[in-house]
C-alpha cells in the first residue's frame, strides 16, 4: 500500500504535532507492505504557511497524492475532495471549543476549514477518546467515522540518564493562553518552589521570567528527570504528550483533573483543578511528598503507550478505506 503523508508540520513546529508525525513515521520504517511518500509545501516562514493553509492543502495536496492507494493528512488541514480516500489527524479542537485563545488568523485560516475538512476525510484520526467524543460533538463527524489512534513518546525519555541540578518544578510548552502558565507561576510561589519553563514562544502576550527557551529532547529529558515533578495544568488539551515524557523519565506529574490530560494520566498523577492557582500549589506539594509512588505508577503508566502501537492503530485505519 502507497501512502502520502504530509510531513509539512515538520516545516512548522516542534510541538506535539510533530512529535507525533517524527513518532509515527520511524514506527511505519520498514514496515512490511507500507510504503510512505512524504508530502510537504514550502518552509517555515509566514509566507509559506499563508499559501500552504489556504492552497496548497485543498488543491496542491489532493494533486500530489494522485496514484497513491491512501492519503494521510497529519494534522486538521487536508483537503475537501481527493481522488484518493483520505484520513484527517485530530490532535486537538481547541480553535473550535477556544477560539479567544488564539491568534485571528489561526482562526480564520483554521477555524473555518476544520469542520468541512474533517467531514469529507474518509476517516478521522484522534489522539485521545476526549478529542474523539470533540470531534463529534463539535464537528459533527459521525461517531463511527471516528477511531483513537493514540500517543507516545521519544526514545530519549526514559528514567535513566542525567538530571539537571536543583530543587525545581517544571511547566513545558508553547507560551499561549491555555497553556495556563499565569496560574502556574501563582503556585510555584505559593508552594514555595522554584519554577523552570521551557517552550516556544507563541502569542497572548504570555512571558515568564522562569523561560529557558525552547531546548534539544535530550536536555528536555534531562530537566524532567531532576525536576521535583511536572506542572502541566493546561486549560484544554487533546492529549498532553509533556505528561507522557514526564511520566517515562520517572517524573511526578500534576496536571488537570478534566479531559484529555487526565485520560492519559489515569491514576498515576495528582489532578487538580487548573483554575485554581490555591488547587494548582496543594497539587505540587502532594506530588513532591508521594514522588516515590508517583513516579512507579508513571513509568507504568508510560508504558502503556508505544509508537508502534500508534502506528498499528493508522495502517488498521487506511487498510480500512483503501
Amino acid at each position: 500500500m502507497r501512502v502520502g503523508v504530509d510531513v509539512s508540520p515538520l516545516r512548522q513546529t516542534g510541538a506535539g504535532t510533530a512529535r507525533h508525525v517524527n513518532g509515527l513515521l520511524e514506527a511505519l520504517s520498514g514496515r512490511d507492505g507500507i510504503a510512505v511518500e512524504p508530502l510537504a509545501f514550502g518552509g517555515p516562514g509566514r509566507l509559506s504557511s499563508v499559501l500552504r493553509d489556504t492552497g496548497w492543502y485543498f488543491a496542491g495536496l489532493p494533486l500530489a497524492a494522485r496514484g497513491l492507494d491512501v492519503l494521510h493528512c497529519t494534522t486538521f488541514r487536508g483537503p475537501l475532495r481527493s481522488l484518493v480516500p483520505f484520513t484527517v489527524t485530530i490532535h486537538d479542537l481547541a480553535l473550535v471549543r477556544h477560539p479567544g485563545l488564539f491568534p485571528r488568523w489561526h482562526r480564520l485560516s483554521g477555524g473555518v476549514a476544520i469542520g468541512p475538512v474533517a467531514r469529507a476525510a474518509s476517516l478521522v484520526l484522534s489522539v485521545s477518546e476526549f478529542t474523539k467524543r470533540e470531534a463529534v460533538d463539535l464537528l459533527g463527524v459521525p461517531e463511527k467515522r471516528v477511531r483513537v489512534v493514540g500517543n507516545a513518546v521519544a526514545s530519549c525519555f526514559t528514567p535513566d540518564g542525567p538530571a539537571a541540578e536543583g530543587e525545581y518544578v517544571l511547566a513545558v510548552g508553547t507560551l499561549e493562553p491555555r497553556k495556563n502558565l499565569r496560574r502556574i507561576e501563582e503556585a510555584a510561589r505559593l508552594a514555595g518552589v522554584e519554577l523552570r519553563v521551557v517552550g516556544a514562544k507563541g502569542w497572548g502576550g504570555i512571558e515568564s521570567r522562569s523561560w529557558l527557551g525552547t531546548v534539544a529532547d535530550e536536555e528536555l529529558a534531562r530537566l524532567y528527570r531532576g525536576a521535583l515533578c511536572l506542572a502541566f495544568p493546561s486549560l484544554y488539551e487533546g492529549f498532553g504528550i509533556p505528561v507522557l515524557e514526564a511520566m517515562a523519565c520517572g517524573t511526578p506529574v500534576v496536571t488537570s483533573r478534566e479531559g484529555a490530560t487526565a485520560e492519559v494520566a489515569g491514576d498515576a498523577a495528582v489532578l487538580v483543578d487548573p483554575l485554581a492557582p490555591e488547587a494548582i500549589a496543594a497539587g505540587l506539594r502532594e506530588a513532591i511528598a508521594h514522588r516515590a509512588e508517583l513516579r512507579e505508577l508513571g513509568l507504568a503508566r508510560a508504558r502503556a503507550y508505544s509508537w508502534d502501537g500508534v502506528a498499528d492503530a493508522t495502517v488498521a485505519a487506511w487498510r480500512e478505506i483503501a
